[in-house]
């Protein structure tokens, strides 16, 4: 059985920094895209970050230039380093593994349960 199981969430004021990590279990994502979304609440669920098999990476651009995305894959872990945190970047934030057919939609087989991101003014 597949499990995917983010850490490091939590509260910080705007400006400051979190790392997310997401460990996965059942099977082996190095031919697979690995990525992060989240869903903020009374929202859809939108794209943030993917690190792709061959080692594409891309970033919505709200993010771009304040997270970096990184993976291991002999540990079968993706991450998220978020700086310049703002209150807009409140969310659950999910980690997703598999193959989507466009890297950005949600089309992902396998997800975390999702941990929350708190920023506040």
């Amino acid at each position: 059985q597949v499990h995917l199981v983010e850490s490091g969430g939590g509260l910080v004021q705007a400006g400051g920094s979190l790392r997310l990590s997401c460990a996965a279990s059942g099977r082996s994502f190095s031919s697979n895209t690995m990525a992060w979304f989240r869903q903020a609440s009374g929202k859809e669920r939108e794209f943030v970050a993917a690190f792709t098999w061959d080692g594409a990476i891309f970033y919505r651009d709200s993010v771009r230039g304040r997270f970096t995305i990184s993976r291991d894959k002999a540990k079968n872990t993706v991450s998220l380093q978020m700086n310049m945190l703002k209150p807009e970047d409140t969310a659950l934030y999910y980690c997703a593994a598999g193959d989507s057919e466009y890297v950005q939609e949600p089309g992902y087989p396998y997800w975390g349960q999702g941990i929350a991101v708190t920023v506040s003014s």
